[in-house]
């Protein structure tokens, strides 16, 4: 079950994909991580999906990642009369506090802490920007607006404020409900959405310890202005191209996608592309020529993984969506300009002996055309530092925990195994060549580098390497 490219692929299970069949025929197509959307369905159905995927997992004899993806603190309007309200340009709106069934001078918005936090010449945007009002008013519990832009605002549709820190946690009562459930399944990722400042990260680490990776989706541009500190507190980052295209330019996110990848390469977090990749195969069976070259994109500038949503939850070619990415990765990586692009992106080095072995175990194994880089790692650290080079050589991860072993599969160039620990370096070197060979890395008379800490049994001290004749 070797996939043939480096850049991994995750897909939302949704009504077109939870059976135990579909889950299959996704992962055949090429699916290393599953996500599970809390923003949808009820518990019981996420834990009949995550049951199958377990079963799947035995069946293939293959790690395979899951993610919980919490909902967070999403703001909408309230109820609106008669379902919906048609707003023009220049006319006057007012917000309140309290009501419901309200009109153009009392639609109801029960967030206290936007009027708490919004001041006049801020904007709302309504049903992801479709809507734009500006702020010209605030009292304690009314908010007057001007219409920027018209459009029609209707039930329960969503709130962005752009520039504005809003006095939220990242995890409501929801969330916590679900986190507390998803724990207790044994679910490998946990997504925070609309994380704003790094103490939501620190918030939600309390609660999850190292029960399972911390995912923080970039989505909100409070979160841009300390990414840096976010990003180091977090296990790996989404670029939730969604709701951030919302809130910033949609001309920005392009270099902001490049810019946020980059970071994440340097801090040695993974870091997921997302949203509308192949959105057209929703309903068609192949995508635009603009979708195709998304993808290609996220690849050249050396994202970890991306991520099916719809596409896969809802859309009637799933498996198709998937095969698709497939393929385009592997064209791209595949392509001569490929690797001389990732090593142009190259984010520099950490001045550390960790990292300096794992960079230098990369470049040895390129200069000597070695077939693997086999890396021992207990918590997934070595496998990350050699992945952080992008070599032109496939990685081997020997794991003696399962849970690392699931979390890998979301790693650049990782093909995870978890294998017993080693004691010596002789039975380093036998299970090197044997799951070399057995995982079709290697044959005999190949060469394989191994990067490994020493002593055995510890975490995060890359300080050893070896090269090994099959």
């Amino acid at each position: 079950m070797r996939r043939h490219r480096y850049a991994k692929i995750v897909a939302t299970v949704g009504p077109a994909t939870n059976t135990p069949e579909m889950l299959k025929a996704l992962f055949l197509a090429g699916v290393d991580t599953f996500r599970l959307n809390f923003s949808h369905g009820v518990q019981a159905d996420h834990a009949k999906v995550h049951a199958s995927i377990r079963a799947l997992e035995k069946e293939v004899g293959r790690p395979i990642g899951i993610l919980q993806d919490l909902q967070g603190p999403k703001i909408r309007v309230g109820t609106v009369r008669d379902g919906r309200l048609d707003l023009t340009s220049g006319e006057r709106v007012r917000f309140v506090l309290e009501g419901s069934e309200g009109g153009k001078d009392a639609i109801p918005l029960h967030h206290p802490e936007i009027f708490a936090a919004v001041v006049p010449g801020q904007d709302l945007l309504i049903d992801d920007g479709r809507v734009r009002v500006r702020v010209v008013g605030v009292e304690a519990a009314v908010i007057e607006a001007e219409v920027i832009t018209a459009g029609v605002i209707s039930n329960r549709k969503g709130v962005n404020l752009p520039g504005t820190l809003l006095d939220l946690s990242p995890l409501t009562e929801k969330d916590r409900a679900d986190l507390a459930f998803g724990l207790e399944l044994g679910v490998d990722w946990v997504a925070l959405s609309f994380v704003q400042k790094p103490s939501d990260v620190i918030e939600a680490r309390g609660l999850i310890g190292d029960k399972a990776g911390i995912m923080t989706k970039v989505e909100k541009p409070q979160a841009l202005d300390r990414i840096e500190d976010i990003i180091r507190l977090s296990d790996a980052v989404m670029v939730a191209r969604g709701d951030l295209g919302v809130e910033i330019p949609h001309e920005d996110v392009p270099a902001r996608q490049k810019e946020l990848i980059r970071a994440c390469r340097l801090a040695v977090k993974p870091v997921i592309v997302a949203t509308q990749m192949l959105d057209s195969m929703v309903n068609a069976p192949a995508p635009t020529r603009a979708e195709a070259s998304d993808v290609a994109t996220a690849i050249y500038d050396g994202a970890d993984a991306v991520m099916l949503s719809a596409e896969s939850a809802t859309g009637r070619y799933p498996v198709e969506a998937v095969s698709m990415m497939d393929r385009i990765i592997r064209s791209v990586e595949g392509h001569k300009l490929y690797h001389s692009i990732i090593a142009a992106l190259e984010p520099g080095e950490e001045e550390t002996p960790p990292h300096a072995v794992a960079t230098a175990t990369a470049t040895l194994a390129e200069a000597i055309h070695a077939t693997a880089i086999v890396a021992y790692t207990e918590s997934g650290t070595t496998a990350a530092r050699v992945a952080r080079k992008r070599p032109a050589v496939p990685i081997l991860a020997l794991t003696p925990n399962v849970d690392t072993s699931r979390r890998l599969s979301l790693l650049w160039g990782a093909h995870s195994v978890r294998t017993d620990d080693v004691d010596s370096y002789e039975e380093m070197t036998a299970k090197a060549c044997h799951h070399a060979q057995e995982e079709g890395f290697a044959k005999p008379n190949d060469i394989v580098v191994t990067a490994a800490g020493i002593p055995f049994h510890t975490t995060g001290n890359t300080n050893n390497i070896r090269l090994i004749q099959i």
